[in-house]
């Protein structure tokens, strides 16, 4: 963007400034009165004389967020958001002044925000979460722990407590806030070839391993299917239907119907299968020198 570009977007922002602090203030009962007009009768004129009078409680409250590293013009058009919110939501006949209504949706507003646009990585997704990150910074000037270094024991169960949130929370929130995004694809010195990707560790199986694991899952089904031979036929059935399925097995009363048997019959042949089973795992484990099922 050019020079001129940017001093003319400053010098409208600062006069939508001093044109917002300038409208006049507004008595409790002339503001119900819009309130009602705008509820009542949607008379936009009414709406746009409420919301003009309290953009200055818009922008006040966007100043107390402009060190989250986003344009104040940004803050203070989510913040005007909020304040359209409140002004569709106000109940006048409660008798409660509307700065002291909308301000809290002016805030919710610039806060959802902030954890939508800080980072490229989804912050403060639940209610504790969001009130850690907007109240870790504050809590750790107010024990004087300014540094980016991880929190003492100490200051870390202080912040828990007083948020009530669990010190793992307080840690990686904390760890969060220190450092900004990074690409991975960037370098790891200037002019270097290896990118900070090189340095992220593989969680994938080694060859050695998935090649172990294909055999013992090859020992364990040639265990189990020398296991099952004995089963008597029908046995058989009610094992392979209601255990050795991926999905839900059949209940006890569709096998009683198919075999023509009670669903108590079905449940105790059941029974006897699975401890001729047990015992002949048990015999071929032992017979392959303690090799485990697990």
């Amino acid at each position: 963007m050019a020079m001129t570009e940017v001093y003319d977007s400053q010098r409208a922002n600062r006069r939508f400034v001093q044109e917002a602090m300038r409208a006049p203030l507004l008595s409790q009962e002339h503001e119900q009165n819009l309130a009602r007009r705008w509820r009542e009768a949607q008379d936009e004129r009414a709406l746009h004389e409420l919301t003009t009078a309290y953009m200055r409680l818009v922008i006040s409250m966007a100043a107390r967020f402009r060190n989250y590293g986003l344009p104040m013009a940004d803050l203070v058009q989510e913040g005007n958001i909020g304040l359209m919110q409140a002004a569709a939501r106000f109940e006048p006949e409660r008798e409660v002044r509307f700065s002291t209504y909308a301000a809290w949706w002016i805030r919710s507003s610039i806060q959802d925000y902030i954890l939508r646009n800080w980072s490229i990585v989804r912050t403060g997704t639940t209610a504790a979460q969001k009130s850690l990150f907007f109240n870790l910074r504050r809590l750790r000037a107010m024990i004087a722990d300014l540094g980016d270094q991880a929190l003492s024991a100490e200051n870390r169960s202080f912040v828990a407590t007083k948020l009530g949130v669990p010190e793992a929370d307080v840690d990686a929130m904390a760890a969060r806030l220190s450092q900004p995004d990074r690409s991975l694809n960037a370098p790891l010195t200037e002019g270097g070839e290896a990118d900070w990707q090189d340095l992220l560790a593989d969680d994938s199986a080694t060859p050695e391993e998935r090649v172990m694991a294909a055999r013992d899952g090859e020992t364990r089904s040639s265990i189990v299917r020398e296991a099952l031979k004995v089963l008597s036929p029908r046995e058989l059935t009610i094992i392979s239907e209601r255990r050795l399925v991926e999905e839900e097995g059949a209940t006890l009363e569709s096998l009683g119907r198919k075999l023509g048997i009670s669903k108590e019959r079905v449940r105790q042949i059941e029974h006897q299968a699975l401890k001729k089973l047990k015992a002949a795992l048990t015999r071929r484990v032992d017979d392959l020198d303690g090799y485990s099922l697990a």
